[in-house]
């Protein structure tokens, strides 16, 4: 998102305290609008992957402007319904089988079976039925071990070879299955995504009722300066290639479904933070900022070494050697972790911090609020709040209280 300024920083501190997230209308219709345009020769849908962030207002803004939803558990097709979504509209690809599958059917929920364990289950539930299936189709992509969702170390999907299995399961239980479904992970190589389209369509050539593919999300967005985001419109010319190819091959018009998430909304976020101490080791050691947000609100980086831009919000003032870390009694809550490595420090080159400073840690609109390590250490969630295309800050949910921490205990 453009950067706040340090008086739109400092009014959010005021009005709603640190830390705090704050998202841009404007960044956030800006992607959903890049990723409607990818060129699907026989109809396309995008899906909002919503475990990115599933803020209501998030799912709203998405709603309005037509997209689809992917949801990856049973709480979440809720949340989808809850943000006015058309259960039609809702597809649940989820690793765990639902105990509610006969209610989402009902419903009109799209099901996504995601092994031969729950495509038996939606057979033995909803015989003679249409269904979509997942696959595996052999190849991951990913900056980590722990981003890629295809291949052999990926739990995710019926693995390839199986294919015959699911064909079995299917005729047993007179299912029809019309929709195919992979997802193989984050990546930025157009050569990649076309070796995964076109493994995909090798299935959808041996499944003659699929008319539709959906190749998942995992386009990659570069969070710091100079790392590489994917770049749509050359994926989305591979992929058109491909089907036109397929329907040459095979007679078939497939229409095309994406479902990105961190592509959509990561670098529409920010958190806004406060410095709450600085300390060092000594002239052979660092110098450290404490933030009042750290694990609580940003995990990504204790998990997988990622990198979110940091900006302290000074001017005229020395740069210093800096390492970030949160408030929690955690050694791993570390916001300036070496790429890819948790375990080792990077220190940042930046303004040197003082207690007060208002801090902004950026690309955090995507696995962050969602996937924070909520109420460590007895922490609040923090409030998530938009910022619309005036300027103007939208509470879209309130920090919790601290009874609300506990209040489930008995």
């Amino acid at each position: 998102m453009p950067a706040l300024t340090h008086a739109q920083a400092a009014e959010v501190r005021e009005r709603f305290g640190t830390p705090s997230f704050v998202y841009d209308r404007d960044g956030l219709e800006a992607a959903a609008r890049r990723a409607l345009a990818f060129p699907a020769p026989f109809g396309f849908t995008l899906r909002y992957a919503m475990k990115a962030n599933p803020s209501r207002g998030v799912l709203a803004l998405f709603r309005e402007l037509g997209l689809h939803v992917d949801a990856s558990s049973d709480h979440e097709v809720e949340r989808a319904l809850r943000a006015g979504f058309a259960p039609a509209a809702i597809q649940l690809t989820s690793q765990m089988p639902s105990p509610r599958l006969a209610e989402h059917l009902a419903r009109g929920v799209v099901y996504n079976a995601c092994s031969l364990h729950q495509l038996e289950a939606f057979g033995r539930l909803a015989p003679g039925r249409e269904i979509s299936v997942r696959m595996n189709p052999g190849l991951g992509s990913g900056a980590t071990n722990r981003t890629n969702t295809g291949g052999p170390a990926s739990s995710f999907g019926i693995w390839h070879e199986y294919l015959g299995d699911v064909k079995t399961v299917a005729e047993r239980c007179d299912l029809r299955i019309t929709r195919l479904h992979s997802h193989v992970g984050s990546g930025t190589d157009p050569e990649v995504w076309k070796r995964c389209t076109r493994m995909t369509l090798d299935l959808a050539a041996k499944l003659p009722d699929v008319r539709l593919i959906n190749l998942g999300g995992g386009f990659k967005v570069g969070r710091m300066p100079g790392e590489p985001s994917v770049d749509m419109a050359d994926v989305g010319a591979h992929v058109r290639d491909e089907l036109l190819a397929f329907r040459d091959r095979d007679g078939r018009a497939l229409h095309l479904e994406i479902e990105p998430g961190t592509y959509l909304v990561a670098n529409a976020g920010v958190v806004v933070a406060t410095c709450i101490d600085v300390v060092d080791t000594g002239r052979d050691g660092y110098l450290f900022a404490k933030l009042d947000a750290g694990m609580p609100e940003v995990t990504r980086p204790s998990l997988y070494g990622a990198q979110h831009p940091i900006d302290v919000l000074a001017s005229a003032r020395a740069e210093a050697d800096v390492v970030f870390v949160g408030p929690c009694c955690e050694s791993g809550d570390i916001l300036t972790p070496a790429p890819g490595d948790p375990e080792a420090l990077a220190p940042r080159r930046v303004p040197r911090p003082q207690i007060g400073d208002l801090v902004l840690v950026g690309g955090a609109g995507a696995y962050c609020a969602a996937m924070s390590t909520v109420n460590y250490n007895s922490y609040p969630q923090a409030p998530e709040i938009m910022r619309e295309p005036d300027g103007t800050l939208r509470l879209l949910r309130r920090r919790q209280r601290l009874e609300q921490v506990w209040e489930n205990e008995v």
